[in-house]
């Protein structure tokens, strides 16, 4: 295959190393049965490991240019999706893990494990965060994920409270998902390096959110809100959303910091009456 030109505004770095490709397959351990879904082949370097050992394998590529490099060197099993990850429909891939809305909850009722999609890639970072979301919406059809992305940001998943990394990623995708890094990598394993080390991540979303939450969009209004201005603290930062005397009442002091939070007590917060 002809080398391929990174293009900046997709936020293209190509992995190239081959002990780490091999690293990334093994962390992922894909099975005969797997529908798989990766985003941003670029060259295709993971996407031909793993196109033997999978049942189902789509690809999702926004660089045109690409896509003709791929139709050239791909099986034929594999389906290549000229498309914005951003906007992709993921669930259309698994139309059979499509369930209806919650009235109660505002959410969806999570079908068994079987069956779902598995995700994997080297995410653009510039759209590593919308992008992380955007999947997360359609967590009723993943099973699980598998990323490689801006090592400060995959720190910020993972980031416990009290801590300079919490905020407000930490907090709405660990709500949303069981978050686990792998490894690190080096800027050495891609072409062009990136001026930052990367860190392999996996997701798996919850069957069961870790905590109850009545509305989802009040919960995350909450922490947008609180996370606003970190040196404020919470009797500031969520004026007009929660009184003093209603946090006061849940056992959460008002001159605490957004930081300082549990996932516990942001739902708290969240459901506690307006």
């Amino acid at each position: 295959m002809v080398s391929h030109k990174p293009r900046k505004r997709f936020g293209q770095h190509f992995l190239h190393e081959r002990g780490i490709i091999q690293r990334i397959v093994t962390a992922f351990n894909p099975k005969p049965t797997d529908h798989v879904v990766e985003i941003g082949p670029g060259e295709g370097v993971l996407t031909r490991e793993l196109a033997g050992k999978v049942a189902k394998l789509d690809v999702i590529e926004i660089d045109r240019d690409l896509i003709a490099h791929l139709r050239e060197s791909l099986p034929e099993t594999v389906t290549i999706h000229n498309a914005d990850a951003l906007k992709f429909d993921f669930c259309s891939l698994a139309p059979h893990m499509d369930v209806p809305v919650s009235r109660e909850t505002g959410s969806r009722e999570r079908p068994p494990s079987h069956g779902k999609l598995r995700v994997i890639g080297n995410l653009p970072y510039n759209i590593s965060t919308p992008l992380l979301f955007h999947l997360l919406d359609q967590s009723h059809c993943i099973g699980d994920m598998l990323f490689m992305l801006q090592k400060e940001v995959v720190d910020r998943m993972v980031a416990a409270p009290g801590g300079k990394d919490y905020g407000r990623l930490s907090v709405m995708l660990q709500w949303g998902a069981d978050i686990e890094k792998q490894f690190n990598v080096g800027a050495g394993a891609f072409r062009p390096p990136p001026k930052v080390d990367s860190s392999i991540v996996r997701l798996t979303p919850h069957a069961v959110p870790p905590v109850e939450v009545h509305d989802p969009q009040r919960f995350a209004q909450i922490v947008k809100a609180a996370f606003s201005q970190r040196r404020k603290v919470l009797r500031n930062t969520l004026k007009g959303l929660v009184t003093p005397e209603t946090m006061e009442r849940l056992g959460i002091d008002p001159g605490r910091r957004a930081e300082t939070l549990t996932l516990a007590e942001f739902a708290a917060l969240a459901n506690a009456p307006v």
